[in-house]
């Protein structure tokens, strides 16, 4: 898809006639009269504004909201980093098609925003911050939270946002409007170049007063548009796929945002290909015996060996991860080729790959139009090792999913008691942590529940408010809308909870407590051997190591839920977990149940690759043979030379 702009509605509008308002009051007007357009459905762009005041915005950005916001509502956030991931939440759940605005103060209140900026662009997700700046004049130099560069003088800390950004600018004359804010809603709208959309305001810049022309604020609709590929690289990709005999499809998020999930499980049972998903694709697979389940790192066994032995792998709508590749280790057939729908030609180039630019829904039926009038088709070989695969896969799962004798629920049975209650009318959002891979490799997406993770920039604190996000966004859609999360995410950002209820949206939070960033602890040991976690649970100071191996803290996170005004559980059980997620359905308001889950009890590897940074040198035995360990998976990785196509001769 790709996005173009037409101003098609009321364009009657005296050219001489002008609109006095300050930046901050033609900001609001601009954006409530700017919509989009997506496969015939029209909605606002910008349906609302997230802002935490200060003085760097309360007489600017506030007063304007105030004086001139028509159905143009201010959601009052609790920390501004959990505004953009609200936001980000609000534009997964429109798919791209809208967003919310964003405002903070200046200095701190402003930067607290870059890691939600971050994690929007590397999401390749739409959202339009309004970061105060400092005092554009100078007369009164320094301004409180100003940063002094004693050379570069236009600095400001806001410069910040400019390598997490899509499209950055900052406004220091009123006319600057005309131009900058339809590019900020052209990249808003554009799949490939979307992400951060950030214009800093300065304070006095905010008030300043221009008479723009009446013109500017019509009525715009930016269409969202399908393109397909040229004819050139549907024929070339059609001729490297025919060529298959191990052939593996990778449904990434761009399935999602497409809206290609059925045309890519048609290309799937017509060819008799399995797909394997993403983190972002999860659940956007077929609903058949070949679906392969979540790939790499955090993947199935049955998903990576069919991966490892594949001679054809055609990737539709990802960033082709490490996680996802298990750092270019997993597909380990020499002669392996790569084809890859992508609406961007960046990600469809990546790892050597054919690239087929354009839309995947549309792309997808043209490939499989190709291929079906050359009789195509995998070999009934070749059906049985996917259904062995699949057989592995459940062997795995049942394992991880039984009570281990004298052990509390593990994390995996929480989740599959979750899987067995949610339906297709709930919605389950996530990002980081341990709960990602038991989402991406033990969840049945069969019950058809909307999947919505952030593993592009695995951002702890991302889910609560994403959560209470995507319930703004679909404030009448049935079911429920439920946030899996462990207790280091929600002892870093749980405040939104508050926005939730003063918002009367009900979002419902499970906890998974394991006393500890416990999917870091397993990491540590493996690289460095049995006994070495640091800093990774939740213990008190030691009297006389002066270490963090105390006793384990006691601290009461249903309770500090309740505080904040949601109905909240404390579960130590299968039983007890079950009950209260049954109760938890039936309140009115947000609610939170916490699961106290086995410490170390996690799902099987499944022996993939993934390279971080290890001790090159250590003294202790432990870390030396980690790191030869880890050497020899590097020795794994692989270069893949670009496709080419097959010489006809």
């Amino acid at each position: 898809m790709t996005s173009t702009a037409a101003a098609d509605i009321g364009t009657d509008v005296d050219i001489k006639a002008v609109r006095r308002r300050t930046v901050a009051q033609a900001i609001v007007e601009y954006l409530q009269v700017q919509y989009s357009e997506l496969d015939g459905q029209k909605r606002r762009l910008v349906a609302g504004m997230y802002g935490i005041f200060g003085h760097g915005n309360s007489v600017g950005l506030a007063q304007g909201i105030d004086e001139y916001g028509v159905d143009f509502p201010h959601y009052q956030g609790k920390n501004e980093q959990s505004m953009v991931h609200a936001a980000i939440g609000f534009a997964k759940a429109s798919n791209r098609a809208a967003t919310l605005a964003c405002t903070a103060s200046a200095g701190p209140g402003s930067t607290n925003m870059i890691s939600g900026a971050a994690t929007a662009t590397t999401n390749r997700l739409p959202v339009l911050l309004f970061p105060a700046d400092i005092i554009n004049n100078r007369f009164g130099d320094p301004v409180l939270q100003q940063i002094e560069h004693p050379v570069e003088r236009d600095v400001s800390a806001n410069d910040c946002f400019r390598p997490v950004s899509r499209y950055f600018d900052r406004i220091t004359h009123p006319a600057q409007l005309l131009s900058t804010l339809p590019e900020a809603m052209r990249v808003l709208t554009d799949p490939v170049e979307t992400g951060a959309v950030v214009v800093c305001l300065p304070q006095d810049i905010q008030g300043a007063e221009f008479d723009f022309p009446e013109s500017f604020f019509t009525p715009r609709v930016w269409h969202i548009r399908r393109r397909p590929a040229v004819e050139d690289e549907i024929r070339d990709a059609a001729e490297i796929i025919r060529n298959a005999k191990r052939p593996l499809l990778i449904a990434g998020g761009g399935v999602r945002y497409s809206k290609a999930q059925e045309e890519l499980a048609r290309f799937s049972a017509e060819f008799g290909i399995p797909v394997s998903e993403t983190f972002s694709g999860k659940g956007s697979g077929p609903i058949s015996e070949l679906n392969l389940g979540g790939l790499g790192v955090t993947g199935t066994v049955g998903s990576n060996e069919i991966a490892g032995g594949a001679d054809c792998v055609i990737t539709v709508g990802s960033r082709l991860q490490d996680f996802v590749t298990a750092s270019h280790s997993l597909f380990q057939n020499p002669d392996v080729k790569f084809v890859h729908l992508n609406v961007g030609s960046f990600d469809a180039h990546k790892m050597g790959s054919f690239p087929v630019i354009g839309d995947a829904k549309l792309n997808l039926a043209a490939l499989r139009e190709r291929l079906a009038a050359d009789g195509y088709s995998t070999s009934g070989d070749f059906r049985n090792d996917i259904a062995d695969a699949r057989k592995a896969t459940a062997e795995v799962r049942k394992h991880d999913l039984q009570a281990f004798p004298g052990e509390n629920m593990s994390q995996a049975q929480v989740i599959e008691i979750l899987n067995k209650e949610t339906n297709s009318q709930d919605a389950l959002v996530l990002g980081s942590g341990g709960t990602v891979e038991g989402i991406h490799k033990a969840w049945d997406p069969s019950n058809g529940t909307d999947i919505h993770f952030e593993y592009a920039n695995s951002c702890m604190g991302h889910e609560i408010p994403a959560g209470l996000g995507y319930r703004l966004a679909r404030p009448d859609a049935p079911g429920d809308v439920f946030v899996l999360i462990g207790d280091g995410t929600y002892l870093m950002q749980p405040t939104e909870l508050v926005t939730a209820v003063q918002e009367r949206k009900k979002i419902i939070t499970i906890v998974i407590d394991n006393r500890g960033h416990q999917c870091i602890w397993p990491l540590q040991v493996a690289k460095g051997g049995p006994g070495r976690e640091f800093g990774t649970q939740y213990k008190a100071r030691g009297t006389e190591s002066g270490r963090l191996d105390g006793a384990v803290l006691e601290f009461d996170i249903a309770a500090n839920a309740a505080s904040m005004g949601c109905a909240a559980w404390s579960t130590t059980t299968v039983e007890e977990f079950t009950a209260a997620l049954t109760e938890a359905r039936e309140v009115e308001g947000p609610a939170v149940i916490v699961a106290h889950v086995e410490p170390w009890r996690y799902l099987s590897g499944n022996g993939s690759f993934w390279d971080v940074g290890v001790p090159m040198t250590s003294q202790r035995p432990g870390s030396q043979e980690g790191t030869a360990k880890h050497l020899e998976g590097r020795a794994r990785q692989r270069y893949y030379a670009a496709t080419t196509v097959p010489d006809a001769s």
